[in-house]
């Protein structure tokens, strides 16, 4: 399968003996800088797929198509492997099994199931989680819904910081009894709260959203954490240099005038420009 290396790597990344970061990817540019730097691996995230498909906030509002297709633009333009935030799988069970199909034809290397109720109940203004008895339903449907045995499903819940530390142990067991193939967790607050997470789950541990008392990567990996996220800096730097070129230019500044773009030599490199002109040069034949 074309995408089944891709997918061995971040399988070699839970089952090794390290922490790492992932680069937040959104699109074909930010995927390929982040492959060019060296990341290991790319994160996909609910938020940044909103704001960069829809422009708008993580609220739901993007659907598994747009989603997917973003994937597949990614995957057409990198070998990164990506994990992707697939929120609660765009629905019940059945959605979920759905959402896994179209996102393994795009090109994920694994994805996130949540436990969050999305979208938001009406006149509810706090996060809420559904039941455990539908996040296993959601489970097993994500794992029945795969057809390459190489992609990674994630079982994630937000109970830490919508319940309590004793909730999200109980549904990262009762997932883990489904045989997912890891465990993501956001809201953790504490070294003590990862510890009695470590200490009553075997499968490798991800982060998202954790404190600032969780960041030594070397202690995170003693306690079976794989993969810790750091947010999604890359997209607000992006949004913030349009922002500022857009204005300069909007004031009246000559383009030649701009500074702190970037070089030819940068945008030909992700662009993969050389590429593209020795395959014409093979394919197209050179003028004479």
């Amino acid at each position: 399968m074309a995408f089944r290396s891709r997918r061995e790597k971040l399988r070699s990344i839970l089952s090794g003996g390290t922490c790492v970061h992932p680069g937040s990817v959104y699109d074909a540019i930010s995927i390929r800088i982040a492959e060019d730097l060296g990341f290991p691996l790319g994160m996909f995230g609910g938020s940044v797929a909103s704001l960069a498909v829809l422009g708008d906030p993580d609220v739901a509002l993007i659907t598994l198509t747009e989603l997917a297709e973003q994937m597949r633009r990614m995957s057409r333009a990198s070998a990164l492997p990506v994990l992707v935030d697939a929120d609660h799988g765009y629905g019940n069970a059945l959605n979920v099994r759905r959402t896994v199909q179209e996102l393994e034809t795009a090109g994920a290397a694994g994805l996130t199931i949540e436990d969050t109720l999305l979208p938001a109940a009406f006149g509810e203004t706090k996060a809420q989680l559904i039941s455990v008895e539908e996040g296993i339903g959601k489970m097993k449907a994500a794992l029945g819904g795969r057809s390459d045995p190489s992609l990674v499903i994630m079982g994630r819940t937000g109970a830490a910081a919508i319940a309590s530390i004793d909730d999200a142990i109980r549904r990262a067991k009762a997932y883990e009894a489904t045989g997912v193939d890891a465990l993501f967790f956001t809201g953790i607050k504490s070294r003590a709260e990862l510890e009695a997470i470590a200490s009553a789950t075997r499968l490798p541990i991800v982060l998202g959203g954790a404190s600032e008392e969780l960041n030594a990567l070397d202690y995170l990996a003693s306690r079976r954490v794989r993969i810790a996220l750091q947010g999604h800096a890359p997209i607000a730097a992006a949004t913030q240099a349009v922002y500022e070129t857009q204005k300069a230019l909007r004031e009246g500044m000559a383009p030649k005038s701009l500074k702190d773009l970037a070089s030819s030599e940068l945008m030909a490199r992700v662009m993969r420009e050389s590429d593209v002109k020795t395959r014409s040069a093979d394919l197209l034949g050179p003028k004479k």
